[in-house]
This record gives structure tokens, sequence and C-alpha cells, in this order.
């Protein structure tokens, strides 16, 4: 028999966090979170996001064995002032038992009937910034910071319960030998002449910061056309301030500004945290920030994490600009393979972004969605 209850106190939440540790175990793929940082995510005192959603999490049981565990999410920026009715459930895990998934997928579809919502979407997290879809390629290739990790079986479970596929996302990488700045470098000097712009390099933190609220502006604005976004609030901003750009080399932050310091671009890239997360194994004390420290000197690896282009900018070849600044920095500092985070298979323009660097696909994902 399958018990469900609702992880509340700090000991369930914590248990919530900790069951992928097991699950995993032994897993060469699977990358763990920090504990402490995930807590956080959770904790409606600390992540502002609980300022316009709602989350409530559930673990499985079975024979007294913690045996699944899932997040339904409602955010209430997104059906009340989107209208989008939709029940968002993320951090979806569970052992390769249909009794289990399908008593979860109960939990949180009776949440959304009870909300009058129409369909349920998942794995999302709160918004776009958080980790989405399920792998259903890719099992042998380690996972990102930035991902989810499953095992192939998920699948199957969503397509049990009647879920069908909603948005398919596509994850790959290129050698930095691929880079030819032949493709851009000529081009960028161009569009710098005839846009009067320029860009902006960074060697401090602090020196990034009176940028970044400008930068929160340019994301909402230049992914405001997607379907499934949800903007960035200001208490959002300065929460993804303080729990993001500290971790980010300020050398990989690119902001392209036009003649009045107006932000028109930017891009970020992170160090690829994957082995050092795995070495810290959800704790940063006593040797677990140690490890993610060393990476963020001198990991070889990269992730794309975000690029927004200005509306009245886009298609005017202002990422040329953005990818010689990566390519000056990558070059000094030996960057051997860049990586790209989960990216929508129907989006053709970011697709032409990256040709010139034959990118190989190298696992894919999926959201699943079910009419309630």
């Amino acid at each position: 028999m399958i018990t469900i209850k609702e992880a509340k106190s700090k000991k369930d939440l914590k248990a919530f966090v900790q069951f992928p540790f097991k699950l995993y175990k032994g897993s060469e793929y699977w990358v763990p979170p920090i504990i402490k940082q995930e807590l956080e995510t959770f904790n409606k005192d600390k992540n502002p996001i609980f300022n316009d959603a709602e989350a409530r999490f559930f673990l499985a049981y079975k024979s007294g064995e913690i045996v699944g565990r899932i997040a339904a999410i409602i955010n209430w920026l997104e059906v009340d002032k989107k209208g989008i009715k939709k029940m968002r459930f993320g951090w979806f895990d569970f052992i390769d038992d249909l009794a289990v998934s399908s008593a979860l997928f109960d939990t949180i579809e009776n949440i959304g009937r009870e909300n009058q919502l129409s369909y349920a979407e998942g794995p999302v997290g709160f918004s776009n910034l958080d980790k989405v879809g399920v792998m259903t390629e890719g099992y042998d290739h380690l996972a990102t910071m930035i991902t989810w990790y499953n095992h192939p079986y998920y699948v199957n479970h969503y397509k049990s319960r009647g879920y069908q596929i909603e948005k398919e996302y596509a994850e790959s990488s290129f050698p930095f030998e691929n880079v030819k700045p032949e493709f851009f470098k000529k081009a960028q000097e161009l569009i710098k002449r005839r846009y009067s712009i320029r860009a902006l390099k960074f060697t401090k933190t602090e020196e990034v910061m009176p940028y970044v609220d400008r930068m929160f502006d340019l994301f909402n604005e230049s992914y405001a056309s997607l379907s499934s976004f949800v903007e960035i609030t200001d208490i959002q901003k300065e929460y993804f301030k303080k729990k993001f750009i500290s971790f980010i080399n300020p050398e990989y932050i690119k902001f392209v500004v036009d003649k009045d310091n107006k932000l028109i671009g930017f891009a970020i890239v992170m160090p690829r945290f994957a082995e050092a997360l795995q070495k810290a194994n959800g704790k940063l004390f006593p040797l677990g920030f140690t490890h993610i420290l060393k990476a963020k000197r001198n990991s070889k690896e990269v992730i794309f994490y975000l690029i927004g282009i200005l509306p009245e900018y886009q298609n005017k070849g202002i990422h040329a600009v953005i990818f010689n600044e990566y390519y000056e920095t990558f070059k000094a500092k030996g960057i051997e393979r860049c990586y790209r985070t989960p990216e929508l298979e129907d989006n053709l323009a970011i697709k032409q972004i990256w040709k010139h660097f034959d990118p190989i696909v190298y696992a894919r994902r999926k959201t699943f969605v079910k009419d309630l």
C-alpha cells in the first residue's frame, strides 16, 4: 500500500530533498544539488517566488520507506495575469513502481481540480529560471547543475498515466576548437559601428551588480513572447542576485550597451560544476565549497546559461558581438568544451545562432501535459 504524506516540517522537507540521493546512489551521471540551497528554495520565508506562487511538497511511502516525491506548484502570476490555468509539478522522482507514481500523480491532479485549473504540466519549476523536463535520451551523459536527471523508466510512467508530450528540448555541446572567429569577427565590428554599441568587460563581481536589475528587465522583455514565460518580479531580482551572481565568474558575464549606456543584450556563462557537485555530495562543508571554488577557477568546460537580446535588436547580429567577447575570454582561459542549456526543439532562431559551431545533441527532454 502506498501512503502519501505532505512534507511540512523541516525534517520532512529535508527527507524530500535527500530522497534522490538514495534513488541515484552509485550513479556516475546524476549531479546532486546542494542540500542547504535546495531547502532554501522551498523556504517560504526566504524565496520570494512564494509571494506570487504556492507549492506543496509530498512524499510517497511504501512499507515505511520513502519511495517517491513530488512538488505541486501554482504560479498565480501565470494563472491570474496570463490566464494560463496550469497546475505545475516538479521535483518528481520515484522508484519503478506504477502504484507509486500514480499516487503522486493523483495528489497533484486533485490539487489542480480543487483550484479549478485546466491541465497539469511537468516536470517544471516555479519559473523559467528553474529546471525543466524529464530526460528521454542521454542517460549515459553527465548531467548539469541546471537540469534534472532521471532513470529511463520515468517516461513510461508518464505515458501510462495518459500524459502527452507538450514541449521538447535538446541539450548540445561542442568543442571550443569548433569556434571559428572568422564567422563573427568582422561582422561584430560592423555591427558595433552601425548601431553605436559596445561590449562591457568585467573582472569583479561588484562591477556587474549595477547592471543586474537591467539584465532581468531585458530578460523579461526578450522572453515575453514565449507561451510558458512568467516574468521575474522586482523582489525576485534581489533574490537571484544573491543566489547566483556570486557563483558566476564576472568575466563570464557579457553585456552589450548602446551609445546611451542602455543595456540591449546580455549573456551568462557558468563553469560546469557537475564533477565538483558530485564530490561535494550535497554539502558545502567541510570540503564541498573547496571543490566548487576550484571548479569556478579552473574548469575547462562551460555552460551557456542565458542569452537575451532586446526585441528591437533581435536578428541584427548582436550575438556576434557577444560571441567575439566569449571567444577572447575562453581562449585566454583554455576552455575546451561548451555546453548549452535545454533549448526548445522548435526554436529555429536559436539553432541558426549556433549552427556555425556544429553542436552535437547529447540529450533530449520533454514536459508532459494532461487535461484535468
